[in-house]
């Protein structure tokens, strides 16, 4: 059983692996004679009627998604104005579209702002659940409304399952929209599997299914305003292809949907419109529904940050539900979501053909940048996305790495003669980063101590494969299209070189990953020794643990417990300061490796920034293991907080605090000793 769930939890990566290659192959195969200069007569060719219409459609879009909200507070218990409502929304909404990092979610953003707004945990974390659930019922009214009227509007499937049973399938996703309204009037509220679940009445899930249903066709709107008009593309067949290419791009779990989203709208239109119309379509898509929303997303959360920091409102954080001042890094965020775009951009130079004269420069230097063509950037752009992970755990060396290869990428633009936006582009990322090193402070595996097997084995690996790459290139240089990722997709190569370059390529990839990431948390048992270790550091040992977690470094460490679906760990990192960071994410790492969320009892208000960029959500508790519910503050040594994925998590363990620790009172400057239950959720 332990195995299973390791092979199930690593199938959603497996998947999105697989849909980012299939999105590779089909563009590589479908529309590798695409040119920039013909996208860009698409782009011109879009009425400006249009574009009013997709704008207009896209603030519609969004409108609607403030009702989410609205909703969400009503079904809490707790009513929200509407303004606070749409400004949640909004600011949560842009950045869950955006970014698939676990570092910033909507969710966070809901939990930062409905706090100041007097909203219990409990109440949040309903809220987030309601507008979780909405969307994925109005996909499925309108799913299965496509596949009634024409079940071959939708691409891959229609065409090669029988009709009846894509007919079945629509049947079935009303079926369990149906389920849920008759459940909602049935059940009201049940445990399930351990787990208590409240449905809202019967009359806001109709409400609900309603609102959703608006939501799906009006967002798909934007896109079909820019679609020039085609024979055989109504609303609903575009609806069609709409609905499985999103569905596609939740599937990869990267950023947006990033090029699988791209690539089945590609697909699905094909037979209705020349690529460069799609293509163009998509641009104004993307920049209307998703980067001009998250950057003013981003100003306005940051603007009103700077307004409750003015004005005081900070101190109503200590009231029940309050969080402390976590500021989701919005900044931060967006760069490296930026870096991952750079990557995909430079993946699919070799797609589009540019220009490629050299006579400008000295004939040897021409020689080079014809040589490498596009097979270098691609090797820089699948470098950037393994980077852009790393980024997003928050690895310095990722950081540094980063910016090299972005500059690097810029320059060799530049010889090459690509347009003048593509180095620009890259350059402008590079900037974009360089303020926030900061914001990096984890050190990867490579510089994390002495040279170990672990280490030298992926550097040595990694070193192979850059050389092997240098020899293999001269012999694929004659291609059109010689990025790796071309070569390996070429009929005209001989299997031999097209499966010794895919190798290469994912084993540099795989080392790249090992050197920047951690590596393997083992966790070391709860023994006389461990406590003996522990409270070296200057900390009093918990009563009970199952284990605890070292730091890279050895110099710090946190006990943990399991508790139901949680890696509880038991209060801040004890030990040298240097190494808590280290100590905070390797507790995640092992959550992860165990199938588990990780957790955090009697965590204090410094270390909580680091907690935020894990995604987990601080809850001030009092001592005697409850929310604070009055605006009393306590002294310093006794204020601590329950950090955790509040979403998944907090209905759950609220109830179990006073069970699950026993608060003690400890000496000036040693971390209390917690006692965790036997019980669990």
């Amino acid at each position: 059983m332990p195995t299973l769930k390791k092979i199930l939890r690593h199938i959603p990566a497996l998947l999105g692996v697989l849909l980012l290659g299939g999105a590779i192959y089909v563009v590589q195969r479908e529309f590798r004679h695409l040119k920039i200069a013909d996208i860009s007569k698409a782009l011109d060719a879009i009425p400006r009627m249009a574009l009013v219409w997709s704008f207009l459609w896209t603030v519609a879009s969004y409108g609607v998604l403030t009702f989410y909200d609205r909703l969400g507070t009503i079904y809490a218990g707790n009513v929200v104005s509407y303004a606070r409502v749409a400004f949640a929304s909004f600011c949560a909404y842009a950045l869950s579209h955006n970014l698939g990092f676990a570092a910033v979610s909507g969710a966070a953003v809901r939990y930062r702002l409905y706090a100041h707004w007097g909203l219990t945990p409990l109440q949040i974390g309903k809220v987030v659940a309601f507008c979780s659930l909405t969307f994925g019922l109005g996909a499925m009214v309108l799913g299965g409304i496509v596949l009634f009227h024409n079940p071959k509007a939708v691409p891959f499937f229609g065409n090669w399952l029988p009709v009846p049973l894509m007919y079945a399938l629509g049947g079935l996703m009303w079926a369990i929209v149906v389920a849920y309204v008759l459940l909602s009037r049935l059940l009201g509220s049940r445990r399930v599997f351990g787990h208590s679940v409240e449905l809202p009445n019967w009359r806001m899930a109709l409400l609900q299914v309603l609102l959703a249903t608006v939501d799906v066709a009006v967002t798909a709107a934007i896109m079909h305003a820019l679609l020039p008009p085609a024979a055989g593309l109504d609303y609903l067949t575009f609806l069609g292809v709409y609905l499985a290419s999103y569905t596609a791009g939740l599937a990869a779990n990267v950023p947006g949907g990033l090029g699988v989203f791209d690539t089945a709208l590609l697909y699905g239109l094909s037979p209705y419109l020349a690529p460069p119309q799609i293509i163009g379509a998509i641009v104004v898509f993307r920049l209307y529904y998703y980067i001009i929303p998250l950057f003013l997303a981003g100003s306005l959360f940051t603007g009103n940050e700077v307004l409750l920091r003015g004005r005081g409102f900070l101190s109503q954080a200590a009231r029940l539900g309050g969080l402390q001042e976590v500021t989701p890094d919005f900044a931060v965020t967006a760069a490296t979501g930026a870096v991952g775009l750079c990557g995909l951009l430079l993946l699919c130079i070799g797609v589009i053909e540019t220009p490629s004269d050299f006579s400008w420069i000295d004939p040897d230097f021409a020689d080079v940048a014809a040589t490498a063509s596009q097979f270098i950037p691609s090797l820089i752009g699948a470098a950037l996305i393994v980077l852009a992970i790393k980024m997003a755990q928050r690895v310095a060396l990722a950081w540094g790495a980063t910016i090299v290869l972005l500059l690097v990428a810029a320059v060799f633009a530049v010889v090459q003669g690509e347009h003048w936006w593509i180095p620009s582009v890259l350059a402008f990322s590079a900037l974009l980063l360089l303020p926030f090193r900061t914001a990096f402070y984890r050190r990867a595996h490579l510089f994390s101590g002495p040279m170990q097997t672990s280490t030298a084995v992926p550097l040595f690996f990694f070193c192979v494969c850059i050389l092997a790459l240098a020899a293999f290139e001269p012999h694929v240089r004659w291609l059109d299209n010689d990025s790796w990722w071309g070569v390996v997709l070429s009929p005209d190569v001989p299997n031999s070189l097209r499966a010794s370059v895919a190798f290469t390529v994912g084993i540099g990839a795989v080392a790249l990953a090992r050197l920047l990431h951690p590596g393997k948390v083992r966790p070391v048992g709860w023994s006389a020794d461990s406590r003996l270790r522990y409270a070296a550091l200057g900390a009093m040992p918990p009563a009970e643990a199952d284990g605890v977690v070292w730091g890279e470094a050895a110099r710090a460490a946190i006990p943990y417990r399991h508790v139901g679906g949680v890696l509880l760990g038991l209060g801040d990192p004890a030990g040298a300061p240097s190494d808590y960071a280290s100590a905070i994410w390797r507790l995640r790492d092992l959550a992860t490796q165990e199938g588990l969320d990780p957790a955090i009892w009697g965590a204090g208000p410094k270390l909580l920034k680091i907690y935020a960029d894990l995604g987990l959500s601080p809850v001030r508790i009092g001592p005697d293991g409850t929310p604070l519910d009055t605006e009393h503050e306590l002294p310093a040594s006794s204020v601590h907080y329950l950090v955790c994925k509040a979403e998944r998590h907090l209905q759950t363990l609220l109830p179990l605090l006073p069970e699950l620790v026993a608060h003690d009172m400890a000496s000036e400057g040693i971390t209390p000793a917690y006692t965790v239950s036997q019980h669990s959720p």
